[in-house]
């Protein structure tokens, strides 16, 4: 009897384990079956909102073929991941996207914290933001949305911390549901048409706020009245606050108030009217008997101005002094602050900039740039941009801030900037070997000697080595640089460039970009008026060729040939046999051992200015390509002596 029992607990503790196991294992699949398709779910609804966009040339690294996310790291182009693999944010800026924002796809994406879509072509209304559960930070500033938004729009979006939605064309009044958002720390609505009063902000966090350029009116609420005057500029019927006062309503006048008026003004208009009869009597009688004095000397004016005149030297309208400090009085020094982006440069103001020794550097279309030596310091660079405008204060300040963040030794840092509604100052170190374009076209003599072929082929290397790091550091830029040429490539002490005026895109208004960005000058925004991830491949293509030939690529186009003929079609007009007496520039002096690879980086900057975007090479071949060059063919052969090298460098050479 007692074996039998213990034959029947053996039996149910076997098939308890069993069961334990069974359970354990269902879980495990069912891990797997649910867990697996989310990564293949949000792949299908970003590929499905690419579908429902246009001009999506930008995305080409959107593919199915491809996972959005491997963990944190994001294999998609503007898309940011978390540790779990999953989307959590959308940054398409800067794209030319058009077409409607599918709402529905975007709440598919459960995990989705923040969507970017600024400096695109996206019209019509606002989308129902409402749809997409949890969402913190909304940015849509620089597209063409129009018409009322409802005031209820923003209801139960009790997680929005910042949205910024300026220079659109909204209209109506502001939805006052944005006032009862309680997380909300960022609004930025200014370049808009809202009209109306402001409603009563009272979030305690609410650090950016602004309402500029709108047609709103009336009293500013007492929550929002110790805000700088900047926030609300550009509204003429606004009040209170940081601008002026509001004028006290007056009840109707009575009747015999207004007829005392009337009496009044008709009596001034009589005294008025005598007393010039008066006065031009008086005047007859003073001109009959009054001598004509002589004027005084030019030379007597001339001395009275000489001893008003300040001890110091005034600046002339147009110097260097006057345009940087862009005001005159206490006032206007007072409001001269400048921003530092770098935590490791040694701080200076505008006045050690205004008291410096000014020399004009150049004068553009873009701007103009001053070197300004310090008395107590280094000398620097001032550029002065004219049109950038249109953008706010707090996405000028941002992507100042992003643009200070990188750091690359062929990147010339950023070290300050300077905003004003009319104006942008930029502040760099100034390098004392100037441009690649002064050293490619001026006049070289033996202390300034042409740039040789290893010095012109470390320079390519450097220049494609700040491009693949600005295209690792800024991926939600079209463009990461945009305005690459010569005068954009300095040269330091020994010769290694550095990148200049790179990721300024967003900030320059775009009706202007097109007359004054190289990017815009692309075989892609010449036939469609569209910039891509490409656009940066082609200006380093013409770069290469100017630096390989010494011929300005502007040339052609001021030869009246247009587009028909540029730098690369000249050179692939000139018969292979004779590229080294007609195409190469002579002042390399190169000799036959450096010959192979003068023609592979030829070649290389030919393919880069390929017409067709589709068979242009992508960035990352180019530059794998350029590091794999050498200075001779075979690196036993010794015909020339760099002329940029330094002594360290020759005695290596020598032996």
């Amino acid at each position: 009897m007692m074996k039998m029992m213990m034959m029947m607990m053996k039996q149910r503790e076997s098939s308890s384990l069993m069961s334990l196991r069974a359970l354990a294992f269902f879980f495990i699949l069912l891990y797997v079956c649910v867990a697996s398709p989310a990564g293949a779910s949000e792949s299908e609804t970003l590929l499905k909102l690419k579908d429902s966009l246009q001009n999506t040339d930008g995305l080409t690294t959107w593919k199915p073929s491809t996972s959005p996310c491997t963990a944190q790291k994001p294999n998609w182009m503007g898309i940011r991941c978390d540790g779990r693999g999953r989307v959590w944010a959308l940054q398409l800026e800067n794209l030319g996207l058009k077409g409607e924002i599918n709402v529905g796809l975007l709440q598919d994406l459960p995990d989705l914290r923040t969507i970017g879509f600024m400096n695109n072509s996206f019209e019509g209304p606002l989308p129902d933001l409402r749809k997409i559960i949890g969402l913190k930070t909304v940015y849509l500033t620089g597209n063409k949305f129009s018409g009322t938004i409802p005031s209820d729009w923003f209801t139960g979006m009790s997680s929005l911390k910042k949205l910024h939605m300026a220079n659109n064309q909204f209209t109506g009044e502001i939805p006052k549901s944005l006032a009862g958002l309680d997380k909300l720390v960022e609004l930025s609505i200014e370049g808009n048409k809202f009209e109306g009063k402001i409603p009563d902000f009272r979030q305690p966090r609410l650090t950016i706020f602004n309402v500029s350029n709108n047609k709103l009116e009336g009293e500013i609420p007492k929550s929002l009245r110790k805000l700088d005057a900047s926030s609300f500029a550009g509204n003429e019927e606004l009040c209170g606050g940081p601008l002026k006062a509001c004028s006290t309503p007056s009840k109707k006048p009575a009747t015999w108030i207004i007829v005392l008026i009337v009496i009044a003004v008709i009596v001034a208009i009589i005294a008025i009217v005598a007393l010039l009869v008066f006065l031009l009597g008086r005047r007859k009688k003073l001109s009959e008997s009054s001598v004509e004095a002589p004027p005084p000397s030019t030379a007597t004016v001339q001395n009275r101005s000489v001893q008003k005149e300040p001890e110091h030297q005034a600046s002339a309208p147009g110097s260097p002094e006057n345009s940087i400090k862009g005001g005159n009085g206490k006032k206007g020094e007072q409001s001269l602050k400048l921003s530092f982006v770098r935590d490791d440069r040694e701080r200076f103001d505008m006045q050690d900039l205004l008291r410096a020794s000014a020399e004009v550097l150049g004068s553009g279309c873009f701007g103009s740039s001053y070197k300004a030596a310090l008395l107590t310091g280094p000398a620097m660079v001032v550029k002065r941009y004219k049109q950038m405008n249109n953008v706010g204060r707090e996405e000028f300040i941002e992507h100042m801030r992003r643009i200070g963040r990188l750091g690359h030794p062929n990147l010339l840092p950023l070290v300050a900037y300077y905003y004003k509604k009319e104006e942008k100052l930029l502040i760099s170190d100034h390098v004392l070997n100037g441009s690649l374009a002064a050293h490619l076209h001026g006049n070289q003599t033996l202390d300034h000697p042409s740039l040789d072929w290893p010095t012109r082929l470390k320079i390519v290397k450097g220049v494609a080595h700040g491009l693949r790091y600005l295209y690792s550091e800024l991926p939600s830029l079209v463009a990461p640089h945009g305005h690459l040429k010569s005068s954009n490539v300095l040269l330091n002490e020994s010769y290694e460039p550095l990148i200049t005026d790179y990721g300024l895109i967003p900030v320059v208004n775009q009706e202007h970009a097109h007359t004054l960005m190289v990017a815009y000058k692309s075989p892609e925004y010449m036939q469609s008026k569209r910039v891509t991830k490409k656009t940066d491949v082609w200006s380093f293509g013409v770069l290469i060729l100017e630096i390989l030939t010494g011929k300005l690529p502007t040339n052609f186009l001021q030869q009246g040939k247009g587009s028909e003929e540029d730098l690369a079609s000249w050179v692939n007009s000139v018969p292979r046999e004779e590229w080294f007496s007609q195409v190469f520039d002579t002042g390399m002096g190169a000799g036959k051992s450096s010959e192979g690879e003068m023609l592979k980086l030829l070649k290389i900057g030919l393919e880069c200015c390929e017409g067709e975007v589709e068979k242009r090479l992508d960035l990352k071949e180019v530059v794998e390509r350029i590091e794999e060059l050498k200075e001779r063919d075979n690196p036993g052969d010794s015909d020339f002596f760099s002329t940029c090298a330094s002594e360290g460098d020759m005695t290596k050479i020598v032996g």
